[in-house]
């Protein structure tokens, strides 16, 4: 039986990890990286979370709930693997880096 869960890293805290849903963390982040550009200044976590929200298979995210948590989840995740970065800017700009 394939494991349900994933375990995830967080770019804030180094060295800790968690287990979550597969699928939901392999929806918003194949989501994510969809819409991320490639190259900063890249798109404002909140425009990041509107251009997903329609890729989102509805079983696993009734009306979009809990997309919100779950894409800071997959962001601080794939930020501390390098996948993708912050821009420096103020409100927090995300884009794609390194490896899909």
């Amino acid at each position: 039986m394939p494991d349900d869960k994933i375990e995830i890293e967080n770019v804030n805290i180094p060295g800790r990890t968690e287990r979550v849903d597969r699928a939901k963390y392999m929806a918003i982040r194949t989501a994510l990286l969809t819409v991320l550009p490639s190259e900063a200044p890249g798109l404002k976590v909140a425009d990041a979370k509107e251009a997903l929200l329609p890729l989102l298979d509805d079983d696993l995210f009734p009306r979009g709930k809990t997309a919100g948590w779950w894409l800071k989840a997959v962001q601080l995740d794939l930020e501390a693997k390098g996948v993708i970065k912050r821009a420096p800017h103020k409100p927090v700009h995300l884009y794609r880096h390194g490896p899909i």
